[in-house]
């Protein structure tokens, strides 16, 4: 079974998992990583937002495959890239980076689309 497409290769109408990773500027800071989480915790009243998850590296053996220098995630979804992109310009979202950017020195993103 197909799935439909608009134009561009990662542009669909499937759901998009959004996966975020924070690297704190003082990753020694329990304030910071509070602040940095309640920050993410506002994200969940945004209507596009399915579900959020807020995470921290797992405790899991050292494997050359594994990343775990980051310290903050967030993992949400939503139905489709137009509601990811009605996200990223969402008043809440605006103002999360606006009162949290701060706390993270950089943040990497990966959206994924199930494989079809």
């Amino acid at each position: 079974m197909e799935r439909e497409t608009t134009k561009g290769p990662h542009l669909n109408t499937q759901s998009i998992r959004h996966l975020a990773f924070f690297w704190l500027t003082n990753p020694d800071s329990a304030a910071d990583r509070a602040k940095l989480a309640e920050g993410l915790e506002t994200l969940r009243a945004i209507p596009e937002v399915h579900d959020l998850h807020i995470g921290m590296p797992g405790a899991t053996a050292p494997r050359p495959v594994v990343d775990n220098s980051w310290h903050v995630s967030e993992a949400m979804t939503f139905a489709s890239p137009a509601d990811e992109a009605v996200y990223q310009v969402h008043p809440i979202h605006k103002a999360f980076i606006a009162e949290c950017g701060h706390l993270w020195s950089r943040v990497l993103i990966y959206d994924l689309a199930d494989f079809a």
